[in-house]
């Protein structure tokens, strides 16, 4: 090869490679991460949200796909020939500066291409080394392809290198690297070159190698594993005999995917199944790549896109429009500060007297677009504020409609101030969006061009400069960040332990004043608060220490480039102007990195705050509809269950085969010792839960192939405890029928015995009710829930203790309402007290969720069984309070008249006495 040419090609691979090597590493990354991700998701059942939005998978409830992982020495071998890598481009620097010191007389340099190769080179190696350090599994198929692809790279160098040094050449010297002293040979210092770069390709081959071993001997022994499981697995389920597939029913009809949080589905080794607790604070950063977090929250982003908006996606496609032009500012303003700096230099030395008159406008005006304060910055938050009203008006109300979907037996399990905290977390979604569109990315695209603008304006020394010291500040932030996310998870979970004992306090009131507990919940607040500030100085005082690291690593790179530039300036290759130039654009690239720390910790917060919004959202219900699930048309009110099962905990059966059948138009009344399964009865047939095995039918179709709303459209409810809204009394009785007229109101009170008791009100139906119908009494209360449910007009209605609260006499009235309710309607009724049920055209008595005995008041009493005995229970107590009443009354009326007489003997002795 002709030595020129040869020189040629050496520059050009020199120059490029540590470029092409970078940016390979980056895509092979990006790609290989994306791959694992996906392969990952293939693991993991996809559930869906509101909208039909599919969720991300409970982590905690499935197994998770694994990626391949090297053992520990492994990874150490791979660290350290990775290190010797570094070190031999180390290596030849310190050649190099050795031998220009050596050879400063005859002003010896080896050239630019050269001290790109080195330390590009040397930084990219360790980019690939700090990634190996900082992720697992490592190493990946990136570093792979990067040696792989630098290995025939660094062939081609050493051989050109080899075949110039080893013909008739010059040694390079200063400006010019063809023209220094002629060499026959090659020199020792060259020789020392060689050998670094030889070094470095042997180590490189020796990565690959231990890579393809490596990889090879663990798929083999994975598929061996995979083959012997397969084996196991066969041999288990022949052993079982299809015990498996016998509890197929186990899995209730219309749960998400069979999968239930502890309550509605058996399992298979119901000793050793405990329930989970439905919705745990995440306390440390979840164990995922940086490609399968983010893309846990693209849940959000259907939610975040105005599709349902024309005008706001024209608003969102101006708004980048403008953020293009805000880039294109950022350039346009240091160049024009180095045109208005050399005109001024022109005219004070006299060569070209004129004042810049335009330029200095130019640059006033771009000065005027730029910033967060310029014109394009202001318009474009203005045109954005729609867009993120949309965004946040989409994202809660789903939130709020997808907790309403959740099942009951999650909302037995929350807290009701942490799910409020969650559902206000909406705005740290918008937070995020908006700040990685319009600060991080934008950031990010400053640095590509502050790169690109230094090379072409300036020359590669800069953009090498720039790049590595950008870099080693985002690597610097990003790692500070990491180690600071523990410390601010910590302070957020502490204030949101202050807002869940806040809100649990004053949700509670009635409860802590019964108990006098009020300095004990000042206790408790002051100490979660004092909790929260322990934790927010930790964060402080490490957001300090993370500026100041920040600000060194940047001015270090400053440092360094106004030297290079200083040094061009006063030896003539570079005027003035573009050292003011240099200072300009560092100073505006230090306002968007010195903001990158901000945002980065913001989007940090931001994520933080909303990843409790993503475990809501993750949350799922286990009573849907199933696939086949059609409308109930019609209720005649016959109700069956055939032999249903049913477990809150799969350890402890909470019915075990009840079957029942209640007819049309009949009152059935369940009775029984607590626990026996009453409550629960009502909750499977108004579908809160789904039974394990067995079937529940009305009129024939069974519940669970029928759509919830539907069942529950036939169903009324009069619960025990009644809650009531904060509204009116009128409110709250609409709305079991919106529909209903304040006339269908009236008639349905007189029904309950209510409707004079509310006229008697100061407001009379426009009455507040107070929190959760506080200013009730429980009376009151239940009459207005009996009410409710005769304006919904069921077919099917059920009883829970409805007349538990109510005086004797109100009772009475109540049960003449019943009666005339129930008349083509289905009851069933839940009682402890047997004298409010003993007309009933059915009573069952369960036990240990099965029917025990079952007839009407006088069959039952007749069999001298349980219910005879529960009802002379009864008889005995109230025989007894009876008694103990009577005899209070006696005591009184004789306490009255022992005084009556002590007073007329003391009135007789005061008239007798003398004065």
């Amino acid at each position: 090869m002709d030595p020129h040419a040869a020189l040629e090609l050496l520059e050009y691979l020199r120059t490029s490679y540590p470029i092409f090597l970078l940016i390979l590493f980056v895509v092979a990354f990006v790609v290989n991460t994306t791959i694992a991700a996906k392969k990952a998701g293939k693991h993991e059942a996809q559930y869906f949200g509101p909208g039909g939005r599919p969720l991300p998978q409970r982590t905690r409830s499935t197994p998770t796909y694994k990626s391949q992982e090297f053992s520990r020495n492994v990874k150490r071998v791979f660290n350290l020939l990775s290190a010797v890598v570094i070190l031999t481009f180390l290596a030849d620097a310190i050649i190099y500066i050795i031998h220009v010191m050596v050879a400063r007389s005859e002003n010896w340099w080896r050239g630019q291409s050269f001290v790109v190769y080195v330390v590009g080179s040397f930084f990219v190696y360790s980019v690939l080394l700090m990634a190996m350090l900082d992720t697992s599994p490592s190493p990946t198929l990136a570093q792979f392809v990067c040696w792989s692809v630098a290995i025939p790279i660094e062939l081609v160098i050493v051989s050109t290198s080899l075949s110039i040094y080893t013909s008739v050449h010059h040694e390079p010297i200063v400006g010019d690297p063809e023209g220094g002293r002629v060499r026959r040979s090659i020199t020792f210092w060259e020789s020392l070159e060689v050998g670094s770069n030889s070094i470095r390709i042997l180590i490189l081959f020796a990565l690959v190698l231990l890579y393809a071993c490596q990889s090879f001997s663990m798929k083999s022994h994975v598929k061996a594993s995979q083959r012997a499981n397969g084996a196991t697995e066969a041999t288990g389920l022949l052993d079982s005999g299809g015990a498996e597939n016998g509890n197929g029913n186990g899995h209730g009809k219309g749960t998400a995917n069979g999968h239930s949080y502890g309550s509605t589905n058996g399992t298979s080794h119901p000793e050793t199944s405990k329930p989970t607790d439905p919705w745990v604070r995440p306390t440390t950063l979840p164990s995922t790549s940086w490609w399968e977090y983010l893309s846990g929250y693209s849940l959000f982003f259907p939610y975040l896109w105005p599709s349902k908006s024309r005008r706001l996606q024209l608003v969102v496609t101006f708004c980048f429009v403008l953020l293009i032009c805000q880039r294109v500012v950022n350039v346009l303003v240091p160049y024009q500060i180095g045109l208005v700096t050399g005109s001024l230099t022109r005219s004070s030395k006299g060569e070209d007297f004129q004042i810049p008159w335009l330029q200095i406008c130019l640059y006033v005006v771009y000065r005027w677009l730029q910033g967060n304060q310029g014109l394009l910055s202001s318009l474009r938050s203005s045109l954005w504020i729609p867009v993120s009203q949309y965004s946040y008006m989409e994202l809660s109300t789903a939130a709020f409609e997808h907790v309403h979907s959740l099942s009951l037996d999650f909302h037995l399990g929350k807290k009701t101030g942490e799910v409020l905290s969650a559902l206000s977390k909406g705005s740290s979604i918008n937070t995020f969006l908006e700040q990685v569109t319009f600060q991080v990315v934008p950031m990010l695209v400053d640095l590509v061009i502050a790169i690109v603008f230094f090379l072409i304006s300036f020359d590669v020394y800069y953009a090498l400069a720039v790049g590595i010291s950008t870099f080693g500040y985002l690597y610097v932030t990003i790692r500070m960040a990491q180690w600071r996310a523990e410390i601010r998870r910590q302070m957020v979970n502490a204030s949101r332990q202050e807002d869940a004992v806040k809100n649990d306090s004053m949700v509670s009131y009635e409860t802590v004043k019964y108990f006098n507990a009020e300095q004990y919940e000042f206790n408790r607040y002051r100490g979660a608060v004092r909790d929260f500030q322990k934790a927010e100085y930790h964060v402080l005082f490490s957001l300090t220490l993370l500026n100041t690291c920040q600000n060194t690593v940047f001015m270090m790179g400053l440092l360094v480039m106004c030297f290079i530039c200083a040094y061009q300036v006063a030896t003539g290759q570079r005027p003035v102007s573009k050292f003011v130039s240099l200072l300009a654009y560092m100073v505006q690239l230090q306002g968007p990195l010195n903001f990158f720390g901000t945002f980065y910790r913001s989007i940090q917060s931001a994520l933080i705050n909303a990843e409790r919004l993503l475990e809501l959202f993750r949350e799922q219900p286990t009573v849907i509809d199933s696939p086949r699930a059609t409308p109930l048309p019609m209720c005649n009110g016959d109700i069956k269950f055939e032999d249903v099962e049913f477990a809150y905990d799969s350890r402890k059966p909470a019915l075990n085969g009840l079957t029942f059948h209640c007819k049309p138009g009949t009152t059935t009344a369940l009775v029984g010792e607590s626990g026996g399964g009453k409550s629960t009865v009502f909750r499977l047939l108004f579908r809160f839960y789904n039974s394990g095995n067995g079937r529940i039918c009305i009129d024939g179709h069974d519940v669970q192939d029928a759509t919830i709303d539907s069942v529950r459209q036939h169903i009324g409810v009069v619960p025990q405890d009644t809650v009531l809204f904060n509204e009116t009394l009128m409110y709250n009785l609409k709305y079991a029928n919106q529909d209903a007229s304040d006339e269908d109101v009236y008639e349905a009170c007189r029904a309950a015995s209510i409707h004079d008791k509310i006229l008697a009100f100061p407001d009379g139906y426009n009455t507040k009710v107070g929190e959760r119908g506080l200013r009730l009494s429980g009376g009151e209360k239940q009459r207005v829930a009996i009410a409710r449910t005769i304006i919904k007009n069921p077919r099917i209605i059920l009883l829970d203790e409805a007349t538990a609260a109510l005086d004797t006499d109100t009772e009475e009235h109540i049960q003449r309402a019943l009666s005339t309710l129930s008349q083509g309607r289905t009851m069933l009724v839940i009682a402890h007290r047997l004298s409010t049920i003993t007309t009933a055209d059915r009573i069952l008595v369960l036990s240990e969720g099965q029917v025990a005995e079952s007839g009407t008041h006088e069959e039952l009493l007749a069999m001298k069984g349980r219910y005879y005995s529960m009802w002379r229970k009864q008889i005995r107590a109230q025989k007894a309070m009876a008694e103990a009443q009577v005899l209070a009354e006696r005591i009184r009326t004789a306490t009255t008249s022992d005084d009556s007489s002590s007073q007329s003997d003391e009135d007789r002795n005061l008239v007798r006495s003398p004065k």
